[in-house]
């Protein structure tokens, strides 16, 4: 057998080739299986249905690879099987209509003056007969070996009995009949779901084991499921009836969605649609859920078999009648569900536990605002949204247990600049010989956040994917040249915008990007990236609420990504305080250490209440093996040593001592250790001036007056040496005279 390739996945590939344990394809990363699009179609959509704005493009579906986060579901409490069977089974006297075909609206079996309403007789338009009685009743032995039990459920189109299998030992199966074999509709319909799920084989879908003939009538023997429907799930949650281990909690919610998606995505793999998801139709088992009801499956170019749904879970009849039944419309009703559960979850009402996770529940909802959005704004495959679901899930368990769950994006590059605003590194020279003003406080400028934001990956269906991939110049102003040898595509023109972003000429990437609109033509419109790189183009102009505006639109668009979370905070930073940019930095760090600038903004979250400890609390959880380590320390160092931000207040003598004791562990350079040293000794003094006790004397700091004074003087005459003109030079040195102490000779 064939091991799994997801990462962390112990399973075993199936016959068709998908997991038998996380339900996935094989993990091959780089090439996806799907080939779905920015905003829209689905594989295997009729090429009549897919419009003008419509787009293939394989880099969004790939999203978070190795993160199968696998959460556990909620508890359920499995009721006795014996007990789940029906006392009377039968179908309400207003679901009772003729099925034959050209006379399926006529009303039948409906009481006449008040008496009981006849289950069997014919229909009074075309005396077709009817009859919606149980066909099988506890002891019947069908095929001469499944032993009914009893009536267990009631489907759309049929009964479902529960039965043994003699042959196998008599292990319950299920056994699905029609209720009125004279629909005709229903019996082609039965016909198409026996053939179809004897071909399927997914650990997310009821496996079919048989179909027999027992008094002419056809049953399909399916595995029995021992679990509780979804609905059940959902009515227990809000009646109370589970303890607290099945509490349905927003992330069982998008776990049953990740389950859910998994199947479809299958089933659409394989030409197929599904029509009927609801609560009613997944079961969630002892050990995972499952797909049960295919009555309404059908082939995804299948524009003449009777449709087969549950309205409220449906696409809009106009939808139906421009596009017919397509993957998106599959993907609505998943959208549907997931709501419909996620009402009944502590999400719903955002009780105590779940507050501490609400900016999950938040993406989670734009999520469902996408599965559920008009045609073309809408997820175009499962996978699309599984991988947003992904983000999602990792994002919420994050925000509950604070563990982090790091998963690389192939949607975004990784950052390639830390937006620390400076604070991760010694203050400069010219803060000495200019007077260029540092604080612990100070914010990354627009341009530094246009230019520092990670890049969009390329999409590879674009024409110019290749070259851009290999393209390489020393500098923005060459690469713009390089990019006129080729002809126009809608990466080329972003790749145009940011160069032109670096050279600060803001209008030309504003053409660039008009450039990438046009070419992307209408489904511009719903394309991400356009928003993004307004949204850079906006930080270039210095417009935050511009810039706002456009992020929000891409987070809308792919909530499960951490690129539009981080540029959302700095703008709100901007906008309304390093407070109100909180929520976007504490999701974004608590769910991956990788996300060193939001550890930074927290940082200036925590200096902005005066809070030293807890902004250096913040620093030192930065890994050890990133490469913002040695940033992340010196930041360490400089918040315990500098004025604090706004109030100027100076660190106490225990946060000197400790700042001192970071600083000799750090390996830098002597020009880099010198200015920091400096910036330390500039601090001791201050505190000795004002009559500060308790600082400990030593190699950087001293306790008295003319030691401060003394060290400090050889820490500017130490910088002059690094002077890069004779009047920085000259300023190093009048410093350093301004500070050494009174001697008398």
């Amino acid at each position: 057998m064939t091991a799994c390739g997801q990462d962390g996945c112990p399973g075993v590939l199936g016959k068709t080739g998908f997991c038998r344990i996380c339900g996935l394809p094989p993990g091959t990363p780089e090439v996806p299986r799907e080939k779905p699009t920015l905003v829209i179609p689905g594989p295997g959509e009729l090429p009549t249905r897919i419009t003008s704005t419509m787009v293939t493009r394989s880099q969004q579906l790939a999203g978070h690879t190795g993160t199968d986060d696998r959460v556990p579901l909620p508890v359920v409490e499995l009721p006795d099987v014996a007990g789940r069977l029906l006392t009377e089974p039968h179908v309400p006297e207003e679901e009772r209509f003729c099925g034959k075909h050209g006379c399926t609206a006529t009303p039948v079996g409906r009481s006449i003056g008040g008496g009981p309403a006849p289950a069997e007789g014919f229909c009074p338009v075309c005396r077709t007969p009817f009859s919606f009685s149980p066909k099988l009743a506890a002891g019947d032995v069908v095929d001469g070996r499944y032993h009914v039990l009893g009536c267990v459920a009631r489907g759309g189109l049929g009964f479902v009995y529960l039965a043994t299998d003699s042959g196998l030992g008599d292990r319950y199966v299920a056994l699905k009949g029609l209720i009125n074999t004279n629909n005709t509709a229903a019996v082609r319909i039965a016909e198409t779901e026996s053939q179809v799920l004897t071909a399927l084989d997914h650990p997310n879908i009821v496996r079919i084991l048989d179909v027999v003939e027992h008094d002419d009538f056809r049953y399909i023997v399916m595995e029995f499921v021992d679990g509780l429907s979804l609905r059940e799930v959902k009515n227990r949650g809000r009646a109370g009836l589970d303890s607290s281990e099945g509490r349905l909690l927003v992330e069982h919610v998008v776990a049953y969605g990740r389950e859910i998606l998994t199947a479809l995505d299958y089933l659409h793999g394989e030409g197929l649609l599904y029509c009927d998801m609801k609560p009613d139709n997944v079961i969630h088992g002892e050990k995972r859920i499952k797909l049960i009801d295919f009555g309404a499956i059908r082939k995804i170019d299948d524009d003449e078999s009777p449709i087969v749904g549950t309205e409220h879970y449906q696409v809009t009849p106009r939808e139906r009648a421009t596009h017919g039944l397509t993957v998106r419309s599959d993907i609505h009703t998943v959208g549907v569900t997931l709501r419909e559960l996620f009402q009944a979850s502590d999400g719903w009402s955002v009780t105590t536990d779940a507050r501490g996770v609400r900016f999950g529940i938040e993406s989670f909802l734009r999520v469902l605002d996408r599965a559920t959005a008009p045609f073309e704004q809408r997820f175009a495959t499962a996978r699309e949204m599984l991988v947003q679901l992904d983000g999602v899930l990792g994002e919420i368990l994050s925000l509950r247990d604070k563990q982090s769950r790091p998963g690389a994006s192939t949607l975004f590059a990784e950052g390639a600049v830390l937006l620390d605003a400076g604070l991760g590194q010694a203050p400069p020279l010219e803060h000495w010989t200019r007077g260029t003003a540092v604080s612990l406080g100070a914010r990354p400028s627009a341009e530094e956040i246009a230019l520092g934001l990670p890049v969009p990956r390329e999409d590879p269906d674009d024409a110019q994917a290749n070259f851009l991939r290999a393209v390489r110049a020393p500098d923005a102003a060459r690469l713009l040249k390089k990019l006129d040898k080729v002809p126009g595509s809608p990466e080329v023109g972003f790749r145009r915008c940011r160069a032109h972003l670096e050279l600060g000429a803001v209008i030309e990437g504003t053409l660039a990007v008009a450039e990438a609109e046009r070419l992307l033509g209408e489904r511009a419109a719903h394309d991400w990236r356009v928003a993004w790189h307004r949204g850079l183009l906006a930080l270039g102009e210095g417009d935050f609420a511009a810039a706002k505006e456009k992020f929000t639109a891409v987070y809308r668009d792919i909530p499960g990504e951490e690129p539009p979370k981080l540029a959302l905070g700095l703008c709100e930073e901007h906008l309304n305080g390093a407070a109100a940019a909180e929520r976007y930095y504490d999701a974004l760090w608590v769910r991956d250490r990788a996300q060193v600038s939001a550890a930074f903004g927290l940082a200036r979250v925590r200096l902005s209440r005066g809070d030293r400890a807890a902004a250096v609390e913040i620093l030192d959880q930065v890994p050890e093996f990133s490469r913002y380590d040695e940033a992340a320390r010196i930041a360490g160092v400089r918040v315990l040593s500098a004025p604090m931000p706004g109030t100027g207040d100076l660190p106490a003598s225990a946060e000197l001592d400790d700042a001192v004791v970071r600083l000799t562990a750090l390996d830098l350079d002597g020009d880099a250790f010198d200015r920091l040293v400096t910036a330390v000794r500039e601090t001791g003094l201050a505190g000795v001036l004002l009559g500060q006790d308790g600082i400990t004397d030593g190699k950087i700091l001293r306790a008295d007056e003319t030691g401060a004074r003394t060290v400090l003087d050889k820490s500017y005459r130490r910088l002059a040496h690094h002077a890069p003109s004779p009047e920085a030079h000259d300023v190093l040195i009048d410093l350093a005279n301004s500070v050494r102490p009174v001697t008398l000779v």
